[in-house]
């Protein structure tokens, strides 16, 4: 039984490394109607009275998915502080020493996911953007 389940995981895990492995051997053409960037097919959709920067520094996408991430992230602080004031005044009960300690460990979480997603969402509009 354990054998097949490994034998499963191997061929999962093998489908990917083969996909990547033949998409950097063969070469992409690229069509004629290719344009330069997103940002130039979205400056070339774009109407007049819209914003003319799409994922720049002061651009639409980054401006929103910031923003999220800011207010999630200040959340995580807010119930990072109830979860240690839970803990303070919990008085020794161990169901509500257990809930205290799992609100704080779910709102550290919750600030690694909103700092890592801060940075990631960053970095690949930045990529975007140079592309």
């Amino acid at each position: 039984m354990t054998k097949s389940i490994k034998t499963m995981l191997a061929g999962l895990l093998a489908v990917p490394m083969l996909a990547l492995g033949v998409s950097l051997v063969t070469p992409v053409a690229q069509p004629a109607y290719a344009v330069g960037s997103i940002q130039d097919g979205a400056s070339a959709a774009k109407s007049a009275d819209q914003s003319s920067s799409l994922f720049g520094d002061n651009g639409i996408f980054k401006t929103i998915t910031n923003t999220a991430l800011y207010v999630i992230g200040a959340i995580s602080v807010l119930m990072l502080i109830y979860g240690g004031v839970r803990y303070t005044i919990s008085g020794g009960d161990t169901k509500a020493v257990t809930d205290a300690k799992n609100t704080v460990l779910y709102a550290i979480i919750g600030i690694i996911v909103s700092l890592m997603a801060y940075a990631i969402v960053n970095f690949v509009l930045d990529s975007l953007i140079k592309n």
